[in-house]
């Protein structure tokens, strides 16, 4: 009989790596509160549409990786490979207009059928930011500002570097879309097939292929930066402005790029050399014209997502666990006072830990797996004096405490 296993590109997680995840996502949530942010969880999965809309028919993850398939009411879903689409898709459908500008964080599970890799999974958890209605570069800093926050709280300063790069307003995008095809076009022969169909139906993908060869021709490309007009230069130099003028520090990356329409202005990301080739850890741009390709009314967009199990691997030392006290029966007649004085305790807001069975000797050693700042046995005796034996099992030091007292006693060893 085989023994079942999680399907390949998903993993459980337990013990370190929760505690890991749950850091990340408390720290985030944290802070996002704190820039004014609101929670929202839109569905794990939606109507097809809703992506290959938003991501367009030309990006790998609407043409190798998304999990789609139809249900038995003959309708076409997808598990959400990212989070913005359906962010835009409630701000549509839940008629939101109204309420611009708003602010939403997210976090949860995502899914894209790619190679698994180091830090890279089939099942994986993003966090992420929208801040829809906010059409000056005020927003741009405001969540790159969050974003070096968070990052900085989690302790990775010196480990992340922040790459900006600007994409221009719709004309400027426009002009060096026809450059950039023009540039190509002679060199069509030497793309890659895949290259070949991206240059009829979306250019800008072309550079961001990973052929060999495509790679060579796109180093010579001409260059988004040398093609914005004043407006879109105007915009970039204010987003870096005041980038600067809150101590936030970044790069110029002129081959920063997003192949979607919808993507303007500013594009950026906080890129690490510590996970190898995967350096991403987080991304981000403005998308102004997303909500509009999704038939709400035009709304300026900004936002970005990072991947909690690539953040989960760059952190160091998680904060230590509050260790808890070892409540210990000394046979089964004290279990009953054992139980309820557990009840008590933890409803004080202590953790603690109940010997269930066995002798005194394996009870005591399970109080020392779990870490325990002490021991509180209770025999016959303990019963009947109505106190408990409170052992300090770092020093081995041992006194009697009053059941009546226990509360204020404990709390000198929190």
């Amino acid at each position: 009989m085989s023994t079942l296993q999680p399907v390949r590109g998903t993993h459980d997680l337990m013990f370190e790596d929760i505690r890991r995840h749950r850091h990340v996502q408390s720290k985030f949530s944290g802070i996002a509160e704190r820039y004014g942010y609101s929670e929202i969880a839109t569905p794990v999965f939606e109507a097809t549409e809703v992506f290959a809309r938003t991501l367009g028919d030309t990006t790998d993850i609407v043409t190798k990786e998304m999990y789609t398939f139809e249900t038995k009411g003959g309708e076409s879903v997808t598990l959400r490979p990212e989070g913005t689409a359906g962010v835009a898709r409630a701000f549509v459908s839940e008629g939101l207009a109204q309420q611009a500008p708003l602010k939403f964080f997210y976090s949860g599970p995502m899914f894209r059928h790619e190679r698994p890799q180091k830090g890279r999974q089939r099942q994986f958890h993003q966090i992420g930011v929208e801040l829809l209605g906010v059409p000056g570069p005020q927003g741009d800093v405001e969540v790159i500002a969050m974003a070096d926050h968070i990052l900085k709280d989690l302790g990775l300063t010196g480990k992340i570097t922040l790459e900006l790069n600007s994409l221009g307003d719709h004309e400027s995008r426009a002009a060096y879309r026809q450059v950039l095809i023009d540039f190509l076009s002679v060199r069509r022969d030497k793309l890659s097939a895949e290259s070949r169909e991206r240059l009829e139906k979306n250019p800008l993908r072309v550079l961001d292929s990973k052929d060999p060869a495509d790679k060579e021709i796109v180093a010579s490309a001409p260059r988004f930066p040398d093609h914005l007009n004043q407006i879109s230069r105007d915009f970039f130099k204010a987003v870096q402005d005041g980038l600067g003028e809150i101590g936030i520090h970044f790069t110029l990356n002129p081959a920063l790029v997003r192949g979607l329409d919808y993507y303007t202005h500013t594009a950026f990301e906080f890129t690490t050399e510590a996970l190898g080739a995967q350096g991403t850890v987080l991304a981000g741009g403005r998308y102004d014209g997303l909500v509009q390709q999704m038939g709400g009314p035009p709304t300026a967009g900004i936002g970005w997502a990072a991947g909690v199990e690539r953040l989960a691997m760059l952190l160091h030392e998680l904060p230590a666990l509050r260790r808890p006290f070892a409540i210990i029966p000394v046979g089964d007649a004290e279990n009953a006072v054992a139980q309820k004085l557990c009840h008590r305790l933890r409803h004080a807001g202590f953790n603690v830990d109940l010997g269930y069975g066995g002798n005194m000797g394996k009870r005591m050693k399970r109080a020392n797996k779990v870490n325990a700042v002490a021991a509180l046995i209770i025999g016959e005796n303990e019963v009947k004096q109505s106190v408990v034996t409170f052992r300090q099992l770092d020093s081995g030091e041992q006194v009697t405490v009053a059941m009546a007292d226990l509360e204020s006693h404990l709390a000198l060893y929190r």
